[in-house]
């Protein structure tokens, strides 16, 4: 099976023409987004004239039937694109006239660029986490994967993971209807990986009889502010094992603080945030940003509580 590069194809991307570059974020709850922050940031810095918007469905006041005419009105605006984010990941993907391979594959859209009346879908999420992941642990074993969480951000890595070559990817979540959806569709894309939902946070960890995986990732709502805690025993981690928390408010959890304590090299979510970040970016503007720069501000906004 012919797999997607490390980033979505660029062959729909073009420079903006326009005095000025405008995006955004459709959502819902999105007043607390470090969005605009990152997408303008980083703009100034390169001498871009790019302004970045929240739409937010909680404050507009639009559902996922006026996707339609809420698109037709940011074209008239002159949008270059937009991110998504929840609750409309997957709603927009109907209204998009060209796809993507990874937006495709996953059947949810991140990323939607308008161009000449046309909508075009991708999703940076997976190859923003992709790239975090071989940013920061990539010399470590992965080929054994424990995923706690079947949710949306759970798609995109559980995706990123396999196409890193994983063969094997348990998936535990407390709805097991969404665990065992999200396994059977990821295992169609990757019929030569063991892909499986997992019956408990230890048999996915740890196994029955095996030695357990080479690392777990978590994309549960667990150790947001919101949700404090850890989504299963941290005693089930052993010290080879890594340990990846697509959370990033707060950017170190109680999960990745124990960890940590037992041994186990760790990854944050700031690194996915700002890297589907930056992928948008480039599509929005035609230009490459300076990633090493924008992981840089984000901690800084991060430690100033921002």
């Amino acid at each position: 099976m012919t797999k997607p590069a490390a980033a979505p194809s660029r062959t729909s991307i073009r420079t903006s023409t326009r005095s000025s570059i405008l995006g955004g974020l459709i959502g819902s709850g999105i007043g607390g987004s470090r969005s605009p922050a990152m997408h303008e940031t980083e703009a100034r810095a390169l001498g871009l004239p790019l302004v970045y918007r929240l739409l937010d469905s909680d404050v507009i006041g639009f559902g996922a039937d006026d996707l339609p005419a809420l698109f037709k009105t940011l074209a008239s605006l002159g949008f270059d694109g937009t991110n998504v984010t929840h609750p409309f990941k997957q709603a927009v993907v109907p209204l998009m006239d060209e796809l993507s391979e990874a937006a495709a594959r996953l059947g949810a859209v991140n990323t939607v660029l308008l161009r000449d009346g046309r909508l075009i879908g991708d999703n940076t999420d997976w190859s923003g986490y992709r790239a975090s992941f071989l940013a920061s642990l990539g010399v470590l074993p992965r080929g054994k994967v424990a995923m706690i969480g079947a949710g949306g951000a759970a798609s995109a890595v559980g995706y990123a993971h396999l196409d890193l070559g994983a063969r094997r990817l348990a998936i535990f979540d407390p709805a097991t209807e969404r665990a065992q959806a999200l396994a059977e569709r990821l295992g169609a894309l990757f019929p030569d990986a063991e892909v499986f939902a997992a019956p408990s946070p230890a048999e996915a960890i740890s196994g029955v009889d095996g030695p357990g995986v080479d690392g777990v990732v978590q994309c549960s709502p667990m150790g947001m502010e919101k949700h404090p805690g850890t989504p299963f025993d941290p005693r089930l981690l052993t010290r080879d094992m890594w340990v990846s928390d697509v959370i990033y408010f707060p950017l170190e959890t109680e999960l990745l603080k124990a960890a940590k304590a037992i041994g186990c090299a760790t990854l944050n979510g700031g690194g996915m945030a700002v890297m589907q970040a930056a992928h948008a970016f480039a599509r929005f503007t035609g230009q490459e940003p300076d990633v090493e720069r924008m992981l840089a501000d984000f901690a800084a906004d991060s430690e100033r509580g921002r």
